[in-house]
């Protein structure tokens, strides 16, 4: 993927996407750019759609290099929680940032989000500085048992290298 456009900047011109005409700007300009990996061309909005989709390859049954569409992304982006064990409401990625619905016009910028925020975004410094983590965990953990709770499991997953 790359990495120099999935910066800082990226990550805030997604967060002001409704309040400012340049970040909006700024937001379609990086997604649309072509990059060139091992001959092929491609756009940053792919990259982004398949980086999402190998999140969630267990769940959505996605093969390597599938992208995520407006489906995947809808239905997985309920299980996005930052902090620690134990979830409650106010760590629901999703609601966090805004995203009461996701459809085809806007899921590939939920998309970008969760990855310009793990790549270049306060979720990756509160992870190296504060332990805080992306956490996939149940459709609605609210609906989930005190034991089931209890009973989940923190999966690892590293993006880097190229995702093309």
């Amino acid at each position: 993927m790359a990495h120099s456009l999935i910066d800082r900047r990226f990550y805030d011109a997604i967060v002001e996407f409704d309040h400012s005409e340049e970040a909006r700007e700024y937001y379609y300009h990086v997604m649309d750019t072509e990059v060139e990996c091992r001959g092929k061309k491609d756009t940053i909005r792919n990259q982004i759609l398949r980086t999402y989709s190998m999140l969630f390859c267990d769940d959505i049954g996605a093969v390597p290099g599938q992208e995520a569409g407006p489906d995947e992304v809808e239905a997985t982006a309920d299980r996005l929680h930052t902090g620690t064990m134990g979830y409650d409401r106010k760590h629901w990625y999703r609601m966090q940032h805004h995203f009461p619905i996701i459809d085809d016009d806007n899921y590939d910028r939920f998309a970008a989000l969760v990855i310009a925020d793990l790549a270049a975004g306060p979720l990756r410094d509160a992870a190296i500085h504060g332990g805080d983590m992306l956490l996939v965990g149940e459709a609605n953990p609210l609906q989930m048992t005190r034991e089931e709770r209890e009973k989940q499991t923190v999966r690892t997953i590293e993006i880097g290298g190229d995702m093309s």
